[in-house]
């Protein structure tokens, strides 16, 4: 195993410059959740370039199999999603998006562009390993339903049938040449909220003529967070927010209605459930009782993330022989979602994180921001440690 280990971060640092070019090629050409078709077709010429047989999936995804010898052996797939964000890029760089108003400033560019250079490890080392490696380039994990659903309904966790599934996400506040891991539970579930508040417009001098929708959402936000702060048990983290009021009338202007975007995430199936119900009362009860109604939407987003203890474990003293025990720290829980969490509902998951931060460079902005980045020598830890987990997982 030391040996293969030598030949793969041999190969990573051999192929580390292609795959920053590929990186940057898919930074300048983001697309948005299922709409991404030059990037599968892009992604579809990278596989097929290394001798393998792509196959798409729900549209915009793209499956491929790396056989070893003895293909039957045991199946291990890895991850990668491919869609960007509808955000305006402010870096001025050279790869900056060409898209106006579309960004990968999720570090999707990364995910994918890594998976492919673990491809390409891997496809030259199919006969020094038993088994087989499922690739799965995912489509639109930022947009409910997620790609993630879409793919598993296709049937790609089938023919063949992986035992587990590894899947890494950039994590801006860890140096790069570090990843990050968490056994157990990691991610929350995460659903969305759209509220329409009605009540009767008017003048605003007037306001004992109206039905004011605007106070009566401005007590329903309040009045909401008790189900957090009041409801919740402190055993069961829990968030709620809302990003978004639309109260369109003006300075002497009450309007007709109010609408309000939210979302509601927890760790927790039995208590989210519970939670859907007490904030639709709520609001609606709420709404009735000073004189207006309220139409409460709850679009249910992915579930929670938990990733595999017995799978973790071994990710961990697999990432410590390959990076330096130094290198691998722990995770906080952490409140947002990923659809990578249906994988996890369905077979061993390990989803872990991988450093990109550069203080010197500046490079320290976060996730969904229009100023984010990567050290992009992130890339070498990537694809060289994507590639020993799949074989250490396989046996090899």
């Amino acid at each position: 195993m030391s040996d293969l280990k030598d030949t793969i971060q041999k190969l990573a640092r051999e192929f580390a410059p292609e795959i920053v070019q590929v990186r940057q090629h898919l930074h300048a050409n983001p697309e948005l959740s299922f709409q991404e078709y030059q990037t599968a077709a892009f992604v579809t010429d990278k596989l097929n370039s290394f001798g393998l047989e792509p196959i798409a999936m729900a549209e915009t995804g793209v499956t491929a199999l790396i056989q070893g010898r003895n293909p039957d052996k045991k199946v291990v797939a890895l991850r990668g999603d491919m869609d960007a964000l509808p955000i305006t890029e402010q870096n001025e760089v050279p790869y900056k998006s060409k898209n106006e108003g579309v960004m990968h400033a999720c570090g999707h560019d990364v995910h994918t562009s890594s998976l492919l250079g673990t491809a390409r490890i891997l496809s030259q080392l199919r006969d020094q390993f038993e088994g087989t490696i499922k690739l799965i380039f995912q489509p639109g994990e930022e947009l409910i339903p997620g790609g993630a659903s879409l793919m598993i309904k296709e049937g790609v966790l089938q023919n063949p049938a992986p035992a587990a599934i590894f899947g890494q996400h950039v994590f801006p506040q860890l140096p790069a040449g570090k990843v990050g891991v968490r056994s157990g539970m990691y991610m929350a579930s995460a659903d969305e909220l759209y509220i329409t508040v009605t009540g009767k417009g008017g003048h605003g001098a007037m306001p004992e003529m109206n039905i004011d929708p605007v106070l009566i959402t401005a007590h329903l936000i309040v009045a909401l967070q008790q189900i957090v702060s009041r409801v919740a048990s402190p055993k069961t983290p829990t968030v709620l927010s809302f990003g978004k009021v639309i109260a369109n009338g003006a300075t002497n202007i009450i309007p007709n209605e109010v609408k309000v975007e939210g979302t509601f995430r927890t760790m927790d199936e039995k208590w989210r459930a519970e939670a859907h119900v007490k904030m639709k009362k709520m609001a609606e009860q709420l709404a009735e009782a000073m004189g207006g109604s309220c139409d409460f939407e709850i679009r249910r987003g992915y579930p929670y993330l938990e990733n595999s203890p017995s799978l973790t474990k071994k990710m961990r003293l697999a990432a410590e022989s390959y990076l330096g025990k130094e290198n691998v720290v722990d995770l906080d829980l952490w409140m947002a979602a990923e659809d990578f969490a249906y994988y996890t509902q369905q077979i061993d998951a390990c989803f872990y994180r991988l450093g990109t931060r550069n203080e010197e460079r500046g490079i320290t902005s976060s996730v969904h921001t229009p100023t984010f980045d990567v050290d992009e020598t992130a890339l070498e830890t990537g694809i060289g440690l994507m590639a020993w987990l799949a074989l250490s997982e396989l046996g090899n």
